[in-house]
């Protein structure tokens, strides 16, 4: 995401960062993966990998 600052108006990005649940453990280090929201697993995690988009090099 990026959007303008509300006091300098320079462009800046933004990221955030989801704990999502993998249960085949087939998830690496930037891999690009579609997640869904769902019931809370843990005291964080409230998402689910649904599908990974594009494998880390």
């Amino acid at each position: 995401r990026r959007i303008a600052h509300s006091r300098y108006n320079k462009v800046v990005k933004r990221t955030t960062k989801y704990k999502a649940h993998d249960e085949k453990n087939e998830c690496k280090v930037g891999d690009m993966v579609r997640v869904i929201e769902t019931r809370p697993i843990s005291k964080d995690k409230r998402w689910k990998v649904l599908e990974i988009v594009e494998k880390a090099i």
